[in-house]
């Protein structure tokens, strides 16, 4: 058997595309010299969390431990037979194992047909994080690249996805039905589009984060901060929250789709959106063993946030991120999530919900593709989803919060930063389309 057919079978560790049989093993070259190094140092990893880290293309080099006992799991090892001394039973079972896949890589082909026709995408863009940056665009201008009109059809083809080559649809697919074959393999799509629109525009990653786990404000500090006007503290505050805000606009526009909708729904959206997105981003800065977050370079405690005079707000914000780290959410999961917390198709006003529920529905599906894979229950997303009513009621305590600051500090809050005081505004101002 040559090594080219073996490799339409995805590597038995992670699921990435695989090279041939290495220690064993069906692997990748990215397992294949992992579990050599590991050998060849005789490495001793342990593990920070409960020795039962998921193992997959997205989060293979956050746990060692994890990833090599999988490996050994899964019959690596280096005194392991090449294949010409298998066993006939062996052979025979991965000539079996090999024709499956084979076979399904043609189903899928021809259940596709022309199902996967190259996705339309607008011509123009949101504008550029360095323009929010600096010159504090109005959500109108971030709106700017959708149509200008709920009916408006101005769209253009100058990038297409590729077509799926057969090894593409293998690494999707973990099912011999035809009809689930290609929603496995869009689900897939979506996953790696959310998941690298996430990670492109996190603020901190995970291993910055973690370096700075003990990089905590002191008592003194603590007791400065506290000291400080109220005024002081919304807008530092303030202008956190925006900068935050332009990660996520970021986020939100390179999501298939979302710059297909009318430029009135990507505004609504993004108004409605952000801040929940922002708390489920929350949790990674969270650090559960001594209930801080990490604000302005250091982590903090909720007593650092007194000045605010917002201690219900703040108390609620902390007990939502130590509820969503104790569901150790993956860089997938988390983005695939925020992604169906944007797409919400009932919030008020928008032009083109169903179009926004259609969109919804691919992630959700996505999600429940990518826990499925990864071995979870159904348990954790329905975990996920009951937080959505304590993130909103966090919302409405924010613009409760806010509103009763502009009244007593009118002049402070027409300071703060004009994306962050367009977002949080209580008007919807929708851009002219009469003209398009």
């Amino acid at each position: 058997m040559k090594v080219s057919q073996i490799e339409v079978i995805p590597c038995k560790i992670c699921g990435d595309k695989s090279s041939g049989i290495h220690y064993g093993v069906i692997t990748c070259e990215g397992c294949k010299g992992f579990f050599r190094r590991s050998q060849q140092n005789n490495a001793m990893y342990s593990c920070s969390r409960q020795r039962n880290c998921q193992i997959d293309r997205t989060n293979r080099n956050r746990c060692q431990h994890c990833r090599l006992q999988k490996c050994l799991a899964l019959g690596m090892s280096r005194d392991a037979v090449k294949f010409g001394r298998m066993s006939k039973k062996q052979r025979d079972s991965l000539y079996a194992e090999v024709q499956r896949h084979q076979q399904l890589s043609q189903e899928c082909l021809a259940g596709l047909g022309g199902g996967l026709a190259p996705r339309d995408r607008s011509s123009s863009t949101l504008s550029d994080l360095d323009d929010i940056a600096t010159e504090y665009c109005t959500l109108e201008m971030l709106g700017g690249g959708g149509r200008s009109g709920s009916t408006g059809s101005g769209r253009s083809s100058n990038q297409s996805s590729p077509e799926p080559s057969p090894v593409d649809l293998i690494e999707a697919v973990r099912t011999n039905s035809k009809g689930k074959c290609v929603l496995n393999f869009r689900s897939e799509r979506i996953t790696q589009n959310v998941v690298k629109s996430h990670l492109e525009t996190c603020q901190y990653s995970s291993e910055e984060l973690k370096k700075l786990t003990w990089n905590i404000y002191t008592p003194e500090e603590t007791r400065s901060f506290q000291l400080k006007s109220a005024e002081w503290m919304w807008q530092q505050c303030a202008l956190h929250i925006t900068n935050a805000i332009q990660y996520v606009v970021e986020f939100a526009k390179r999501i298939s789709g979302f710059m297909d909708l009318c430029q009135n729904d990507q505004i609504i959206l993004l108004k409605a959106g952000c801040l929940e997105i922002l708390l489920i981003r929350m949790c990674r800065a969270y650090n559960s063993s001594n209930n801080t977050m990490f604000f302005d370079g250091k982590f903090a405690s909720p007593q650092l946030f007194k000045a605010l005079g917002c201690d219900d707000l703040v108390n609620a914000v902390f007990e939502l991120a130590k509820s969503l780290s104790r569901l150790q959410l993956s860089d997938e999961e988390m983005s695939l999530f925020s992604a169906a917390v944007l797409l919400a198709p009932d919030r008020p006003w928008l032009a083109e919900s169903q179009q926004v529920q259609k969109l919804q529905e691919k992630v959700y599906v996505a999600l429940q593709h990518s826990l499925h894979m990864n071995r979870a229950t159904t348990e954790k997303l329905d975990k996920m989803v009951s937080k959505l009513p304590q993130m909103k009621s966090i919302c409405n305590l924010h613009i409760d919060k806010l509103d009763f600051f502009r009244l007593v500090h009118p002049e402070t809050a027409y300071s703060f930063p004009p994306l962050y005081r367009e977002v949080f505004s209580s008007e919807i101002n929708f851009p002219d389309s009469t003209n398009s």
